[in-house]
């Protein structure tokens, strides 16, 4: 089995420095925390895959589905996966629903009429409007996408409750409404992807 190839997000100093001056509270999580790195999933295919699972699922359950389908599946190929059943997709711990979905993607890549390579050319909107003609694919699932594996530089995803949560604790928030969000948001720009690490990471202390 060849081993699916991942890397950290790739970010330094320009990023943090932005971030520590334009969020005060942030800027005290970085100083307390440290770098915080995030693993990405360079392959496209295989990063799709991996966010689909990762759907209404918590992060470590997301990672004991991936590990059994990397374990028996061998490598995430998409002619590998177009090859195999829903069913044997099925029973490595994801519903059927999530099962079919990863068939749809599997094998429209696989037979060329969906193009994963033609995305790197494309802008943020763009690819979730690309990636959202696949079945069961919305808006989350390509925005982790984008920071997951594309690594573009601005991704805060309102539909990401860890995010979410993060932010919370991060302003003291019992709750937050889209605004709130938006303007926080606002704030880590162009360099959200980074406080989305942060976020992430805040989240589970």
């Amino acid at each position: 089995m060849q081993a699916v190839k991942t890397k950290h997000f790739d970010y330094g100093s320009a990023e943090v420095a932005h971030l520590k001056k334009s969020d005060p509270s942030l800027r005290k999580a970085i100083e307390r925390l440290g770098r915080v790195e995030r693993v990405v999933i360079p392959d496209l295919f295989q990063a799709l895959l991996y966010a689909i699972i990762g759907q209404q699922v918590s992060a470590k359950a997301a990672k004991t589905v991936w590990f059994r389908l990397q374990e028996s599946i061998g490598d995430i190929t998409p002619k590998k996966i177009a090859q195999t059943s829903e069913q044997e997709i099925q029973k490595y711990g994801m519903t059927m629903r999530k099962a079919g979905y990863i068939m749809d993607a599997a094998k429209k890549i696989y037979k060329g009429s969906f193009n994963l390579e033609e995305l790197k050319g494309l802008s943020d909107s763009e690819i979730i409007g690309r990636l959202s003609s696949l079945n069961g694919i919305g808006k989350w699932t390509a925005e982790m996408l984008l920071l997951n594996s594309m690594e573009r530089p601005d991704i805060v995803s309102w539909g990401d409750m860890a995010i979410k949560r993060g932010m919370m604790k991060l302003y003291g928030h019992t709750e937050i409404t889209k605004e709130q969000f938006d303007g926080y948001k606002k704030r880590y720009s162009p360099y959200g992807s980074v406080a989305s690490i942060y976020l992430w990471r805040i989240s589970f202390e």
